[in-house]
This record gives structure tokens, sequence and C-alpha cells, in this order.
């Protein structure tokens, strides 16, 4: 596909990024496009390899290769190359309904899996599909009517993140009526308050909803299911519930002077940030959450890092973020061969703001917390950190990280954001459907079903499969309705 040649003729190159310096003024997007001709030639570098693992979606080592959507991605590269994006767009949209969201925040699973990334870059599959997906809302290849029969049954989707967005359009294209309850004031779950707005800016999930509600989706906010709605109400309204609330229970941090002021969820704090914003319009900036303060985030992922880059824009004294595992290598090692995802180091764009701004790597590798220390007021003044060691426990096989004996050194802080995970789904929507859940607390169900425990309660996304990307939580709603719509059919014609 693409141009027979075209990986040996043309380098990789993306969309201009806004300089660090000048992006950390404000919460708008920052990662520019390349023109029309100029992405012509990125797709022109698909090299109609052999074997395609780019959009396998396949699970090698315990790590996705490639695309969990199928998407298929060397055709819609030919046809960009080709100049045919009404077409590549009809060719994306029957595997992917939401790219305008993966083309900004996935990590493209994709890319890492491109055999031309196997002796030099990968093909920009992520910002060929963004040149697709908003090439279709310019042109009005969006638009979205809705069914033309309604089959009768009704399914209510506790939870409006990505899953539950994939799982509500895809059963109201099928014709049921579904009604999709959120317990924030705005649709959008993780999208909207887990992902800042630089990151993703929100007017992006408002034309999504806005066609989905053109198309007969029903959506209701500050409905917090198992505490203000009633389970009961659900239940005997509905045909069918899905759950897909997430994996919101945040993993906790416990060391003494855990109660200090000044400690906070990594995502409750980003979901302030990102409310204050959208309430005064851009207008209130709430400075006073970071400002002139010595900020430490626990976590290196995702989560983590957009913790540093919006402490940075509040104005933060310093940011330091621990990471308790090693410092991954530059390139792949011999253990980690593609198309396995690449265990290497990455530097996102919080760090190279950090980078940018304060001179120098924000993350310490190898530590963790051994102690909050508070002052007299009770508020948080500094952490006592310990540096970590590896360790191969001799029972299980695996890799532990141990303290190191006389390490602790001392850093200043007064505000604390712990990104160090999620433990599962919420105790109070599992036990109010009365649904099993495994050891993680994730809904159990059978391999490859989405069925819960309880009849007529289906769950998908991380409140499923734990915690885990955009792009799986969209591919897990997809799966999720095939299956609650052969239910109640007694088929299903969801590809």
């Amino acid at each position: 596909m693409g141009k027979t040649t075209g990986f040996l003729e043309y380098d990789r190159v993306q969309g201009e990024v806004r300089p660090a310096k000048e992006r950390i003024k404000d919460f708008k997007e920052f990662h520019g496009k390349l023109s029309f001709e100029e992405q012509r030639k990125q797709a022109a570098r698909c090299m109609d390899c052999g074997v395609p693992y780019c959009q396998a979606g396949k699970m090698i080592a315990g790590m996705a290769s490639g695309c969990p959507l199928q998407n298929l991605v060397p055709e819609t590269n030919d046809l960009v190359y080709l100049g045919k994006l009404e077409k590549a767009y009809e060719r994306l949209s029957i595997t992917h309904p939401f790219p305008e969201f993966t083309s900004r925040v996935c990590p493209a699973l994709c890319e890492a899996a491109c055999t031309c990334g196997v002796n030099g870059e990968p093909v920009s599959t992520k910002e060929n599909e963004k040149t697709i997906i908003e090439y279709a809302f310019e042109h009005g290849l969006t638009k979205e009517a809705p069914p033309a029969v309604r089959t009768g049954k009704r399914v209510a989707v506790v939870g409006s993140g990505p899953a539950g967005l994939s799982a509500a359009q895809t059963l109201n294209r099928r014709g049921h009526e579904v009604t999709v309850y959120e317990r924030k004031d705005r649709i959008g779950g993780l999208l909207r308050y887990g992902i800042p707005n630089m990151k993703l800016d929100k007017s992006v999930i408002d034309r999504r909803v806005k066609l989905m509600e053109e198309a007969g989706v029903r959506f209701i906010c500050n409905a917090d299911v198992g505490k203000d709605t009633a389970v009961s109400e659900l239940l005997d309204t509905y045909d069918s519930v899905i759950l897909a609330c997430g994996a919101s229970n945040p993993r906790n941090i416990d060391a003494p002077g855990r109660d200090a002021k000044g400690i906070r969820f990594a995502v409750d704090f980003l979901s302030e940030v990102t409310k204050k914003l959208l309430d005064s319009d851009f207008k209130d900036v709430p400075y006073e959450l970071a400002k002139g303060k010595d900020v430490v985030v626990i976590g290196g992922g995702d989560t983590g890092n957009d913790c540093v880059g919006t402490c940075i824009r509040l104005g933060a004294k310093s940011v330091k973020q621990i990471e308790m595992m090693p410092k991954p290598p530059a390139e792949r090692t011999a253990s980690n061969p593609w198309p396995e995802w690449p265990k290497v180091l990455k530097t996102d764009y919080g760090q190279e703001e950090a980078i940018e701004v304060f001179g120098s790597d924000p993350r310490i590798y190898k530590t963790t917390v051994s102690e909050f220390v508070k002052d007299k007021k009770g508020a948080l003044k500094e952490l006592v950190l310990i540096s970590l060691e590896p360790h191969r426990d001799e029972k299980t096989g695996r890799t532990v990280m141990k303290p190191v004996e006389g390490s602790e050194t001392r850093i200043p802080a007064q505000l604390v954001l712990i990104a160090a995970g999620f433990l599962g789904s919420e105790a109070y929507v599992t036990e109010g459907f009365g649904v099993e859940v495994d050891g993680r607390t994730n809904v159990s169900t059978k391999p490859g079903s989405y069925a819960s425990s309880r009849e007529k309660v289906y769950t998908a996304g991380d409140m499923h499969r734990g915690q885990s990307l955009v792009v799986w939580a969209i591919a897990e709603g997809r799966r999720c309705a095939r299956e609650v719509d052969r239910d109640l059919m007694g088929y299903s014609n969801i590809d």
C-alpha cells in the first residue's frame, strides 16, 4: 500500500509542535498538522509489508501489538496517499468510531508494530488518521441521523467514557434506544476530566456528543448510579445495562504522614483544573492549586506526565516525578524484539516542558516515598524519599523493588499528586448491581464475554479489563455492544 518506494524516498515528518515555553502559557492543543501534500508523503511511506502487525491487535509477551480495533491501517494509508480522504473516512469508520480521540491521546500501538519501524521510523499512522477525521468533520461527512427502524429494545449505559460512548453509538445505530448515565456534570468520563485540555480539547468531545444526540442517544448527567440514581430503576426500566464506569478506585501511597494537607489523587486534581477552566470558559485559571509550590508527582505513566504539564501551566515553583522502576533503555533490548511493544524511554510533553522550564528531566527513578513530613499546622512541607533496587522473587520469578537501607533523602514538597494507577471498580457500583468481581475488583465475565454474573448486566472498558488505554476501551465498547445486541435479538449484524 502507499507508494512502493515511499519509505525509501521520504523521511518521517510530523506536524509542527508549539515550543514548550510558548505552549505552557495556555491550555490549548499544541500539536499542529502538516499540509495535505506533506501528509500524503507520510502516508506514502506505508510499505505494503507481508504481515501488517499494525492492524493485528494481538497480545505478544503480555503486551498489545497493533491496533485493538483492527483498523485496516494499510488501506487507510493508501487512500490518504492517493488523496481520497472521503474514501479513507468510509474505510476507517467501519472499524473506528472515534478517531478524533485516539489520534490525539493514543500511544499509537499501530506505529509501535509498524514494519517500517524495524530499521527506521514507523509510518505516522496516528497523524494520518487525524487528517482523515478532521477532513470528515470539516466536510460534513460525519453527520448522523437516527436509525430508520427501532427495535423496541432499551439499553442503559452507565458511564460516558470511551467505552460507554462506543457501546452507546454502536447500539443506537443498530436501532436500540440508548440512554447514557454520567455522574459528573458533563459527558466524556476520562476523556473529559482525566485528560487535560492541551492534550484533548473538550470541543472535540462536544461535537461528537452532539452528533450522537442528533442520532437519538439520550444523555443524563449528574446521575450517580448506585447513589442518587437507584440501581433498581435501571434494572426495571431497561432490557440491558452496560457498566462502563472505569477503573476509578485510585491506588494509595500508605506512608507515615499520609493525612497531611496537600496530598491529592492525580485524577481528582486534573478534574478540578479542567472543571474550573470549562466553567469559566478558560478565563479563570486555577493558579492557586499549584502556583509557587514544590510539586511532586508519584507515578510515571500518562496521568503523571499530564500532572507535570498541568502544574507547570499553573506556575509551580518546581516539579519532580517519582518512578519506582529503573530508567528504561533508550533503544530496544534483545529481550524486547519487534513487534512487541517497545519498552524504551519515552519523554512526553510534560517532561519536555519541565526540562525547558527547570533545566532537567523531572523524573527520579528507582525511588518511592517513605514519609510525608508535615509542618505544625498539618500541611505537607517535605518528603522523605528512599531508593529502591530490583530483586528477583524466588517463588514467583518476578522482579520486585526493595528499599535500600540508609538511602533516605529529603526534598521540599507542598503538593503531592498520587498518579500510581488504579485498583479497579468502585464497590458501591458493583455491590449495587450485585455483580461478581475478580481479585482486582474488575467485573468478572467468562473469557471472551462481556456478560456479568447478573442477568442482563454487562461490562466494558477499564471496569472489565482494568486500567488500560482509550483505544482498548473503545474496542471493548464495540465488542460488548455486539454481545448485548445478540442476546437481545437472537443474532447480531454488528461487525
